[in-house]
């Protein structure tokens, strides 16, 4: 294991990857996905989308689920993904409606603008992608996606 080092970007004093727990590996990536996700939305002329947007756009995204299924997919309450839902609809990137079979249920579905942006991320996702593979490798960034497969698949993340 090795000694603590500068984190680039921060300038704070982190252990080495050897010390570093699962969840602090997998979040930095995944956070720093979210706001190139999003920078890119916004130079693209979405530029009223935030990084807590990705709450409600992350995969597979909200096209035809509950809010409840949104929420339990973020990790966060039902009332907390209807405030992102409300702004994501007062910006006009979604609707809520009534679900088919009636009831209190409501279905959210993407606008026109927001198909367009979930495309747009969509493109920025592949640009990371691009980019992970000329720093990492081609044989060790699919390597790397095999192995978050694997785990993706398994009982670990349920």
């Amino acid at each position: 294991m090795g000694a603590a080092v500068n984190d680039k970007k921060s300038g704070i004093r982190v252990q080495s990857s050897g010390q570093m727990l699962i969840g602090a590996l997998l979040r930095a990536p995944a956070q720093a996905i979210h706001r190139r996700i999003i920078a890119g939305l916004n130079a693209a002329g979405f530029g009223d989308l935030r990084v807590p947007h990705m709450a409600v756009l992350q995969f597979p995204g909200p096209d035809g689920a509950r809010p409840g299924v949104l929420a339990d997919r973020a990790g966060m309450s039902k009332q907390a993904m209807n405030q992102l839902l409300g702004s994501l609809e007062r910006l006009g990137y979604i609707t809520r409606a009534d679900a088919p079979e009636g009831g209190r249920a409501r279905i959210v579905r993407f606008t026109k603008r927001g198909h367009a942006a979930w495309g747009k991320a969509h493109e920025v996702l592949r640009e990371i992608e691009r980019e992970w593979v000329a720093e990492l490798g081609s044989r060790d960034f699919g390597r790397l996606k095999e192995l978050l497969l694997r785990v993706w698949e398994s009982p670990l993340v349920r």
